[in-house]
């Protein structure tokens, strides 16, 4: 690695700096490969190690790099191509859902969830976790929220816990006509247990994908998805869906 020092631009230095170190990772740095530490890397550039912090932590929301646990600041692999919308509207646990069902509960939803939900302050619902494995790595992890009004029946079903019961929910779900739904997304940052399941570092940026489902009149369940930014690309087609997609060419989503 030579020696660059940045000139003066009009740019923010940290801007100018993503700039040059893309070009870097391109030229001399293959997937997997661990970048030297950040006093190294500011000396060679010439700036602070809060510009260089700022410019890495850019290439890390474009996918550019990954901050693994124990082993340091990584160059990533292309991002990972996975469905997460159709044209057609369907429940969680559809035979085309790709999604792996982990946990249920019952337990009080967050205040938002509660709002969106219409439920009371106190009442709880069914929480299902779940988790979307794409090409051998894990890329998300979903809380799906199920009131107990759309499942009336799963009391009778003696599965008290886990898997099995997370799946008598997402059956018993399906037994409703699907009025509609509707998704948002957006940046957020990763939570700890969120982190944990995702391996990733707390306060990693990742897609958060939150679906509404509507039967009879209501919201029937909400689904909060979260997905590793680094990993993914969310694009929008004409259908109002949403695909992730491979990025060799590793431009920014």
């Amino acid at each position: 690695m030579g020696t660059t020092q940045l000139e003066s631009v009009p740019e923010p230095k940290y801007w100018h700096l993503k700039t040059v170190l893309s070009e870097a990772l391109d030229s001399e740095f293959s997937v997997g490969e661990i970048l030297p530490n950040e006093r190294d890397l500011a000396a060679r550039f010439g700036v602070a190690r809060a510009t260089l912090r700022q410019a890495l932590e850019q290439l890390e929301l474009e996918g550019r790099l990954q901050r693994r646990r124990g082993v340091g600041t990584t160059v990533a692999p292309p991002r990972v191509g996975v469905a997460v919308g159709t044209e057609r509207h369907t429940w969680p646990g559809d035979a085309s859902d790709a999604w792996q069902p982990l946990d249920s509960a019952l337990d009080t939803p967050p205040p938002a969830v509660a709002g969106a939900l219409e439920t009371g302050p106190d009442e709880a619902v069914h929480i299902v976790r779940r988790s979307r494995m794409s090409h051998g790595q894990r890329v998300a992890t979903e809380l799906l929220y199920v009131t107990t009004a759309s499942v009336p029946d799963l009391s009778a079903i003696d599965t008290p816990s886990g898997a099995a019961r997370a799946r008598a929910v997402l059956r018993e779900l399906q037994r409703l006509e699907l009025e509609g739904q509707d998704r948002a997304v957006e940046l957020g940052s990763a939570r700890a247990d969120d982190a944990k399941e995702l391996d990733r570092l707390p306060g990693s940026p990742v897609l958060v994908v939150t679906t509404r489902f509507f039967a009879q009149g209501r919201t029937a369940a909400l689904s909060t998805a979260t997905y590793r930014a680094d990993t993914c690309r969310l694009t929008f087609g004409d259908s109002a869906g949403v695909e992730i997609h491979h990025t060799p060419d590793r431009q920014a989503s």
